[in-house]
């Protein structure tokens, strides 16, 4: 089979007909992220505070797999408007009154998603998915193209990087500092893909949570991988596994960034265990408190879950035609 730029190969192995992320099984079988069972209930409790110090009164959940996170904040709170945005159709069991958006996959949002107000919008691991140019400096001293072969994850090098790829990681990624064999994941179409959706909302603020690196701590080789039955495995785009890799976090349009343990911790989540004589008064009350206390424990764990990035920006109401900012009444 032809070898294919990744970027494509990988598209077509997540989003295609058959992709990864169409599968009826769901991301949920092979992975577990901090939205999934058994933290999902309280990693809500965070976004819901979060929605609530943002002002939002609806909350969008972009990359929502099978719909995990918008059934649990419905169940903290059924009256919040609430959209999951993903591939697939609308999944089996989700309350009735929570919206569903079906989207084409990669960068591409559905139509209907846009004209947003007063929203949270929360990309949770969805970049680290949206297919990247993958680069390798040759032994020419070139970065170049890496192509992959579909059936069998076998790479060759294509042509030099030029234009807008090569210019992001001249800004991004030193890569005039590159040794021959030292990769860059090329983070144009991440941020192409977030500029996008923030371009859906009016007044709000948008949420990536995804693990990732800044231009400092680039690892020189990449970080391409296969996930597949709860574990890695060579990342072969042939549909049959996840495919991701992390984000440039740092060249994401922002106004703040911090880890997912401080922005939880910064939110009023505690791992604080319930006291010890509500074993014999209330023994189920006392075994919910302890596995709430072991969630947040997971979800702030340093070189785990609370490492992952928070990348915030928020999108002001429009100014009203015909009145400048700040003009008197």
């Amino acid at each position: 089979m032809e070898p294919f730029p990744w970027r494509d190969a990988w598209q077509q192995a997540l989003y295609g007909a058959s992709g990864f992320y169409r599968r009826a099984d769901g991301p949920a079988r092979h992975f577990t992220t901090s939205s999934h069972h058994p933290l999902g209930a309280v990693f809500a409790e965070g976004v819901l505070a979060l929605a609530d110090r943002e002002h939002a009164t609806h909350v969008v959940d972009v990359g929502a797999g099978r719909g995990e996170l918008v059934t649990a904040l419905h169940r903290l709170r059924p009256g919040l408007r609430l959209t999951g945005v993903d591939v697939v159709e609308r999944p089996p069991g989700l309350p009735a009154d929570v919206a569903w958006l079906v989207s084409p996959g990669g960068t591409d949002l559905p139509d209907a998603l846009r004209n947003l107000d007063d929203v949270l919008v929360v990309a949770h691991e969805w970049l680290d998915v949206v297919p990247c140019t993958v680069a390798e400096v040759g032994p020419d001293g070139a970065l170049r193209t890496v192509l992959v072969d579909p059936a069998t994850g076998a790479e060759s090098l294509g042509d030099p990087l030029d234009g807008a790829d090569l210019a992001w990681c001249t800004r991004h990624a030193a890569s005039d500092a590159l040794e021959a064999g030292e990769r860059v994941e090329v983070g144009r179409e991440r941020d192409l893909a977030w500029a996008g959706l923030l371009g859906r909302i009016r007044s709000g603020t948008a949420l990536a949570v995804d693990y990732g690196h800044t231009r400092s701590t680039r690892p020189p080789y990449g970080t391409l991988v296969g996930y597949r039955d709860g574990t890695t495995v060579p990342p072969v785009p042939d549909g049959s596994c996840d495919v991701t890799a992390h984000v440039a976090v740092d060249s994401l349009e922002q106004d703040e960034r911090l880890t997912q343990r401080e922005a939880l911790l910064g939110l009023g989540l505690a791992a604080t265990a319930p006291p010890i004589a509500l074993a014999r008064t209330d023994p189920p009350a006392y075994l919910a408190g302890l596995a709430r206390a072991s969630a947040v424990t997971a979800l702030t764990a340093r070189d785990g879950l609370g490492d992952f990035h928070w990348v915030l920006r928020r999108i002001a109401a429009p100014v009203p035609t015909g009145r400048a900012p700040g003009a008197a009444h």
